[in-house]
This record gives C-alpha cells, sequence and structure tokens, in this order.
C-alpha cells in the first residue's frame, strides 16, 4: 500500500503538469502523513538537509558556476570556429563540426541544455545553410547536447555516485573516465545518423545537394593555427580537470572549483569578454540553475527514503526476479523503464527514483557498478532529447523556432541511433571499464 501510494500520488501529479520536484515531495509527504502521521514531518528537514549538504555535491554548484563562465567568456564561437576551419570545408563538413563542438563543450559544461544553448545560436543556422533543414538541423544539436551528461565533468555521474552509497560504491573519477568511449560512440552515431538524414535530403532537394556536395575551399593552415590558438585556451579546460583528478592533485569537488577560477582567468585576461557588469549575469544564471538541481535534489531523497525505509526496492527487486533470472531480460526490461522513465522525468530524479530499486538487481547478478552507471546514464541522456519532457528538445525549438511537433519528427532517428549505443554499452561493459581499467582508475 505504502507504494502505490507514494508512486499513485507521483504520476498523478505528473499527469496534470505539476513540476517534477514538487510532485516527488507532495508524494512524499503525503506518503509519510498518511501511514506515519504528523510525527513523521519532524524528520522532513532532516532528511532533506542531509542529502543536500554532502561534500561531493558541492561538485554540482561550482560546475554549473564553471559552464556559465566559459559560455559568457566567449568559448562556444571559439571552439565553433576552430572546428569550422579543420572540417568545414568537406562534404556535408557543419554536421561533423556540431557533433565535435558539443562534444568538446560538453567537457566543459557537464550538462546537456547548457550544451545547447551556448552553441545553438550559431550552429542551427550554419547547419541549415549546409543543406539541413531548421528540423533535422535543431534535431542534430538536441541530440549531440546529451553528450554533456556522459563526457566527464558530469553532473549526471556525481548524482549517481552520491545515490549509490556505499551499497554499489564507485568513485566519480572512475565513472569520469568511463564515459569517455560511450560518449565518443553516441557522436559517431550522431554523425553516421546525419549524415544518412543529409543523403536521403540531397536526393529531392537541389539546393540543399548543392550546399552539402559542392564544398568550400579548404581552409589554408594558417587560419587553422590562428582559430586552434583562439580556441587553445577553452580546449586545455578539460585536461587540467581530468589531469588533476587523475593526477592526484585535487579531487573531482576541488577540480569544479579550479574550473571556476580557470574560467574567470581565462575570461577576464584571455578572452577578455567577461567583466564585473557581466559577472552579475553569470552569477544569477549559474544560481538559478543550481537552485533547480539542489531543489530536485532535496525533493528526491525524501523519495528515496521512503523507498529504501519500507524495503520497496527489495520488494520490486524481487518481483523482478522472479520473473525470470535471465541477465539479457533483466537488463532489457530496465533498459525499456529507464527510457520510458526519462522521457517524463529529469535525470537527478531518475537517479533518486530508480538507483535504490535498481542496485539489489545489479548485486544479485553481479554487474560491474561502472557499467551499470554507465549504461544508467545513457538512458536518461536519451531522455534529454525524448518527448514529450525533453529539456533539450525545448531549448533547441525556442532557438530554431519551430514546433515541437517538427523536432520530435527530425530527432526519431538519433533516438534510433543513440539505442544502438545503449545496447553495446549495456551488453558490453567492457566499452565502459576498459578505459578505466587500463589507466588503473579505483
Amino acid at each position: 500500500m505504502v507504494a502505490l501510494t507514494l508512486f499513485g500520488i507521483f504520476f498523478l501529479l505528473l499527469l496534470i503538469n505539476v513540476p517534477i520536484a514538487i510532485s516527488l515531495a507532495t508524494a512524499s509527504v503525503s506518503t509519510l502523513l498518511i501511514f506515519d502521521g504528523v510525527r513523521a514531518l519532524s524528520s522532513l528537514t532532516d532528511i532533506m538537509y542531509a542529502s543536500s549538504a554532502q561534500f561531493t555535491l558541492l561538485a554540482i554548484p561550482f560546475f554549473i558556476l564553471a559552464g556559465v563562465i566559459m559560455e559568457h567568456a566567449g568559448i562556444s564561437k571559439r571552439l565553433i570556429g576552430f572546428a569550422d576551419s579543420l572540417l568545414g570545408h568537406r562534404k556535408g563538413g557543419m554536421a561533423l563540426v556540431t557533433v565535435l563542438v558539443a562534444f568538446f563543450f560538453a567537457a566543459i559544461s557537464g550538462s546537456g541544455p547548457a550544451t545547447v544553448a551556448a552553441l545553438g545560436t550559431i550552429l542551427i543556422p550554419a547547419l541549415v545553410k549546409n543543406g539541413f533543414s531548421k528540423s533535422e538541423a535543431s534535431g542534430l544539436l538536441a541530440s549531440s547536447g546529451s553528450i554533456g551528461i556522459i563526457i566527464p565533468p558530469s553532473i549526471a555521474f556525481i548524482v549517481f555516485a552520491v545515490v549509490a552509497g556505499d551499497q554499489l560504491p564507485v568513485s566519480i573519477g572512475r565513472l569520469f573516465i568511463a564515459g569517455i568511449i560511450p560518449g565518443i560512440l553516441l557522436g559517431v552515431a550522431f554523425l553516421v545518423t546525419a549524415y544518412v538524414l543529409l543523403s536521403r535530403r540531397s536526393r529531392f532537394d537541389t539546393q540543399a545537394h548543392q550546399n552539402a556536395y559542392q564544398p568550400r575551399q579548404k581552409t589554408d593552415v594558417q587560419t587553422i593555427l590562428k582559430s586552434f590558438l583562439s580556441a587553445f585556451w577553452g580546449l586545455l579546460m578539460p585536461f587540467i580537470i581530468l589531469g588533476g583528478i587523475y593526477g592526484g592533485i585535487f579531487t573531482a569537488t576541488e577540480a569544479a572549483v579550479v574550473a571556476v577560477f580557470y574560467g574567470l582567468f581565462v575570461g577576464f585576461f584571455i578572452y577578455r569578454e567577461l567583466t564585473i557588469r557581466k559577472l552579475k549575469t553569470v552569477f544569477v544564471d549559474a544560481s538559478i540553475q543550481t537552485a533547480v538541481v539542489m531543489f530536485i535534489v532535496a525533493s528526491a531523497s525524501l523519495f528515496a527514503y521512503i523507498i529504501t525505509k519500507e524495503n520497496i526496492a527489495r520488494d520490486v527487486a524481487a518481483a523482478l526476479l522472479n520473473i525470470t533470472e535471465n541477465q539479457i531480460i533483466i537488463l532489457l526490461l530496465i533498459n525499456i523503464i529507464l527510457i520510458i522513465a526519462g522521457a517524463f522525468i529529469d535525470a537527478i530524479s531518475a537517479f533518486y527514483l530508480f538507483v535504490p530499486i535498481l542496485i539489489p538487481i545489479m548485486m544479485h547478478l553481479q554487474v560491474d557498478p561502472t557499467a551499470f552507471g554507465v549504461f544508467m546514464t545513457i538512458n536518461l541522456a536519451i531522455g534529454l532529447f525524448t518527448p514529450p519532457v525533453g529539456v533539450n528538445l525545448y531549448v533547441a525549438c525556442g532557438i530554431a523556432k519551430i514546433s515541437l511537433k517538427e523536432i520530435t519528427k527530425a530527432v526519431f532517428p538519433f533516438m534510433l541511433a543513440a539505442l544502438v549505443v545503449l545496447l553495446l554499452v549495456t551488453f558490453i561493459p567492457e566499452i565502459s571499464t576498459f578505459l578505466p581499467d587500463l589507466l588503473n582508475v579505483d
């Protein structure tokens, strides 16, 4: 009855478009009042504070701030300029530029929507000019932006490590490294899909064919070098963060603080696009994003508390294992559940809802914790561009000024490509564990 009440209220609120964080909190508080009475309310603030006041979670506001700083510092247009000088002259080269720049910017922001917002105003018009329809261009960028929660530094991996906790311990550093190869695979899948779309479109659209298959003159070496030097300080940021973590110089949380100060240095003294006046906008944007994330964390922690306290996780795991103990079938069922959930709720909420439930199953199946964290994150990355709640879709729609219906049709091929990568990562865990094992990252 507790489980039915908890999940029933939560999904009912979602159906009437109540924000996710409020739905989580309301369902949790209502369930506690119904079954434990008013005395249960005395522990609410302690639970919410304890969940959001963890040292590891300090990395989230600092990585968000670092991403906003680098966005306002002009890093996005410099990355695009460098990638365009290298690849823009090729046939369909802007598709490659889009995926490559999204990949690098993801390694700065750690956020999917932030990647789409920072790159969209430049890349969507450029893609349209190079033969894509506006909806296809928006779909490619919205999909590529999802790489932001897989490529390190990833806010999603930080939350997963915190929620998994002592039950299924895995370090943030190991998760960061584990996300690199799957992130590259996802980018390649999007790129292949984009080329297929462009090829099909050019068969029926003469102008698209001319734009895609009459490439411009190759950029000279001097221009490439100039664009590289311009983008160098932005390109260096991910290497400083990851090098410091894996060199034992600082922790992931400390790396986030280093990223902030590095971003300020580059913005003020190298690119000189940051000003004292701009800092107000930077801090306001970062504060709003942080407040949203931490409110979700605090609300979701109540939900996770009830799931654990009432042994709902154990009962669900037992029920699923009673259906079958075939690992392939169970992993497929879990992927289906996560994909459906990702279409309606954000990644952070999904971690708090499903990690406590899935941990007993993963332990029973002896699934590697790192592989579990990566394939679960890829599931939720797909949710970023899956209607009806995919955040990346709304950001891209706002930039391109198209409807959700238009971008939904365009994004479908990219969803299929992402599902292929998801299945590979799920059933070949070495894709995730190979690199951290090779580098001996614990």
